[in-house]
């Protein structure tokens, strides 16, 4: 016998049942959707993926330049550089190598003019003239062929010294083809070079330009937080040794100079490199 009242109320129950279960569907998919929205939400906003360059130095994260012992601090756009009026040519040089930015233009070589952003002028060119010494770069102009103005902006007086002909486009034009080299392969460097200023040197044109007797170059390389360095102390004179045969340590360079180059590493970090003459995790093949 069925009971009147189960007939009656099984339908019903089921029919509850079923909007129950329809409407528990729709607000579950619903919470779900909010949730998986505000997952990503939360994702996009509070998840940044830094680039940490440590070459960015002029953009605040990590100002590598040398101190300045003259206070005579130049900012170029792709280079920057402290002059010495006493010696009328810069005590450092500073630029970074980027691996994108060596490259081959040919554009033709201007004429070398003063920088206007030395208040006390920089040496005129013609100190040069028949002086029996090149003009040297120092950052060099192939080093900037990315751009026509960077380019051009290397033929500034502020950034060469007196050069050897025969270092110029010998031992000296090797080391900045390796750096290049480097920079392509270890995607990006940090150079600083100069050349050796000191008392009692042999001048040249009526300002008295110093010519050097040694140039040094220091290269840094910066990879996920970790740092190497090199550093490399030149004569001013024909060489046909290998590049390997004038590494130096970062702190011989800074007895002979008396610049501090790179008192902005950590401590530890500093005095590690800087003491090194290590060059075998350097490739010189």
């Amino acid at each position: 016998m069925i009971r009147f009242e189960s007939f009656f109320f099984t339908p019903i129950w089921i029919m509850i049942q079923s909007k129950f279960l329809v409407l528990f569907v729709i607000i579950t998919s619903f919470l779900f959707s909010n949730d998986a929205k505000e997952s990503c939400d939360c994702l996009e906003n509070k998840v940044t993926f830094y680039s940490f360059d440590a070459f960015q130095f002029n953009k605040g994260q990590l100002n590598l330049f040398p101190k300045s012992t003259t206070n005579t601090v130049v900012y170029h756009d792709f280079y920057t550089l402290s002059y010495n009026e006493k010696y009328e040519q810069a005590e450092w040089v500073a630029y970074e190598l980027k691996k994108e930015q060596v490259v081959n233009a040919y554009f033709k070589r201007p004429f070398f003019i003063q920088d206007k952003k030395v208040k006390t002028g920089s040496a005129d060119w013609r100190n040069y003239k028949n002086s029996g010494y090149d003009k040297g770069h120092l950052c060099p102009a192939a080093d900037r062929e990315f751009s026509k103005g960077a380019y051009e902006a290397t033929f500034l007086t502020s950034n060469i010294a007196p050069q050897t002909h025969e270092f110029n486009s010998g031992v000296w034009n090797r080391l900045e083809e390796k750096i290049r080299y480097w920079a392509v392969k270890y995607n990006g460097l940090y150079v600083v070079t100069a050349g050796v200023l000191q008392p009692n040197l042999k001048t040249i044109g009526k300002e008295k330009v110093v010519v050097p007797n040694y140039f040094y170059k220091i290269v840094l390389d910066e990879y996920q937080g970790k740092y190497r360095m090199i550093a490399f102390l030149i004569p001013n004179d024909e060489s046909k040794l290998p590049l390997y045969e004038f590494v130096v340590s970062v702190d011989k360079i800074e007895q002979l100079t008396g610049i501090d180059f790179f008192y902005q590493l950590p401590d530890a970090v500093e005095n590690q490199l800087e003491k090194s003459s290590n060059y075998k995790d350097w490739s010189f093949n």
